[in-house]
């Protein structure tokens, strides 16, 4: 039990380094605001549809459209037995966006962004690079913003990855 109170304590500690405050400069808060979105639901799966509007594209969206799937199911069963709440709630502090639920534990923006990412980079190596940095930028935004601990970000990004690895160990 003392490793998982001085990670949680560690994670409170970095969220407290980089979240953005109400005070942060406009600019940067709007970017975050802006760059979060890119996980949302309305994005992800527009991202994961729009292969299927292109010709020989089909088989990006299917790993897509399976890997923001079975992803977020596995985000929202832990979600749901974990209920780590958000941090806004546990330190009384207002996030700088609205939340979609009152639990924090993993991220599924991070977890959603990473996985069109990974569907984009596995048929698109030129692009890797970009779409995964910029994934992960989204799951940052996550904390700046006030809604994630770091440790939320990087347990969604985790399942991303691993559920990406299982579709394309078992050519999905």
């Amino acid at each position: 039990m003392a490793l998982i109170q001085r990670l949680g304590e560690r994670d409170r500690a970095l969220f407290d380094r980089f979240r953005l405050g109400h005070t942060s400069r406009r600019l940067w808060c709007t970017l975050a605001v802006a760059l979060t979105h890119l996980g949302s639901a309305s994005t992800t799966i527009a991202l994961a549809l729009a292969p299927f509007l292109l010709p020989g594209w089909h088989a990006v969206g299917r790993h897509a459209i399976y890997t923001l799937v079975l992803s977020h199911l596995l985000v929202q069963m832990i979600k749901r037995t974990v209920s780590r709440p958000r941090p806004s709630c546990a330190v009384g502090d207002e996030p700088l966006i609205c939340v979609p639920d009152r639990f924090s534990f993993p991220s599924g923006h991070a977890a959603a962004a990473l996985s069109i990412a990974l569907a984009y980079a596995a048929v698109m190596p030129e692009l890797a690079i970009p779409v995964i940095v910029l994934a992960g930028v989204v799951g940052a935004t996550r904390v700046a913003l006030g809604v994630h601990y770091p440790g939320d970000v990087a347990a969604g990004q985790s399942i991303a990855l691993v559920t990406h690895l299982l579709l394309v160990h078992f050519s999905v």
